[in-house]
């Protein structure tokens, strides 16, 4: 219960969290003439584990969003370059109608700032440094805002809608019962960055895909990742899934043993290189969060279990998810408080599971066999060391098809129609 004595902020929707879902949301709202309060824990610049490694897909949304991505600090990237068992195959990104043929890195220190001040400029309000602690409820326990202290003092923030990108955390949903669903994968990732004069302007993501234990012993579940920063640094990366009979292994540890297997040239394995400690994050994936909408209440990016399982991709989806919740919250709000402004509200989840559901339950079942040692030896020996394979596996994993001609599109876009459609729960 919120203290009377609280000072009080009203808006047409409050965001909680100024990660990329929840700038994206605050821009696109405000571009839509909205009143947004976009409420952010940290100051920035802030880090976030990442890889920093942004694809075709993720740069599709920046430029949606207007960002400058000439600007100084961006380093483009032509595709993604698989390691395994010796063998190394390249595959470019295929620009088509939807995505550009590139990607991008940038350090999340900066780039989540980048994102939020451009939320900013276009209208919204950012406060930083405001601790978002519980929901406000109204008597029918419908969502009113947020109760939160900025600057050691307690401040309610009212709205008719609250978007929820809070992360991982998702305390926000937490509050209103929406549980993680345990089915759903997770995942872990840890990062480190290390200098490299050889490696940092490198024009491909590195994909690592057989990751062992020991030598010779069965692939671990998941990829080892270096993504070139441009700056002088490459970010080094392990990411697991978990559930796994080998998802108690030191990953600290297998990301040391790992080194001398990097480009001898790159200089990875020689301590001096390393620029900052190893950290790690847990990845929500596959919708492991379920309703996305509920009680004036939309839950976007991590804290709707939004990373992609087929890789642990998250930006991308997170920015989409808060795009497609400004949209609906514009619409909902034309219409005025009831029935008719609920129905416009429901419109978020089927939307967001008619763009992703088939997708997401496909590479749900595909984070499951990565658990399977079998596999696993498969796909590191056979299956991303063949370059055809590579090809469709990078559009695929990517999710960067389109209604073209291309045998791969069409090929991807067949197998993830032929998953059967089920309604979010």
């Amino acid at each position: 219960m919120a203290d009377s004595r609280n000072v009080t902020e009203t808006a047409d929707v409050v965001v909680v969290g100024a990660g990329p879902a929840g700038s994206a949301a605050a821009y696109h709202l405000a571009r839509h003439g909205k009143d947004v309060l976009l409420l952010e824990k940290s100051e920035f610049p802030r880090e976030k584990v990442c890889g920093d490694g942004l694809t075709p897909r993720s740069v599709r949304h920046l430029i949606r969003m207007g960002i400058d991505i000439d600007a100084p600090g961006w380093h483009r990237t032509r595709g993604v370059r698989f390691f395994s068992h010796d063998t190394r195959v390249e595959v470019d990104f295929r620009e088509n109608t939807r995505y550009p043929g590139f990607g991008l890195s940038r350090s999340r220190h900066d780039f989540d700032e980048i994102l939020a001040r451009h939320a900013a400029e276009a209208g919204a309000r950012l406060c930083t440094g405001t601790h978002v602690t519980e929901p406000l409820l109204d008597r029918a326990g419908r969502v009113t805002g947020v109760a939160a202290r900025a600057g050691g003092e307690p401040v309610d923030y009212t709205a008719p809608l609250v978007i929820a990108a809070d992360g991982v955390s998702a305390r926000l949903a937490l509050a209103l019962g929406v549980q993680r669903l345990p089915n759903r994968p997770m995942a872990t990732a840890i990062r480190r960055y290390h200098r490299s004069a050889a490696g940092h302007d490198d024009p491909y993501f590195s994909i690592w895909g057989d990751l062992d234990v020991r030598p010779g012993g069965p692939p671990l579940p998941g990829y080892g990742w270096i993504f070139p920063m441009g700056d002088g640094r490459v970010n080094v990366g392990l990411g697991l899934v978990h559930g796994a009979p080998s998802g108690s292994t030191d990953t600290r540890r297998l990301l040391d043993d790992w080194m001398p297997r990097t480009p001898r040239e790159w200089g990875l394995d020689d301590p001096a290189s390393i620029d900052g400690p190893v950290r790690g994050a847990a990845l929500p994936m596959g919708f492991n969060r379920l309703p996305h909408y509920t009680r004036g209440l939309l839950l976007v990016g991590d804290s709707g279990g939004m990373v992609s399982p087929w890789a642990g991709e998250g930006i991308a989806y997170a920015m989409e998810a808060g795009e497609l919740a400004a949209d609906v919250a514009v619409t909902a709000l034309a219409r005025p408080a009831g029935p008719s402004r609920e129905s416009a509200l429901q419109r978020y989840p089927r939307e967001i599971h008619q763009r992703l559901g088939r997708y997401y339950r496909l590479g749900n079942v595909w984070a499951a066999l990565l658990s399977r040692p079998r596999f696993t030896s498969f796909l590191s020996r056979r299956l991303i060391t063949s370059p055809p394979v590579a090809r469709v596996l990078t559009q695929l994993i990517t999710n960067t098809t389109d209604d073209g001609r291309d045998v791969a599109d069409r090929l991807i876009n067949a197998l993830v129609r032929a998953v059967p459609s089920r309604a979010p729960r």
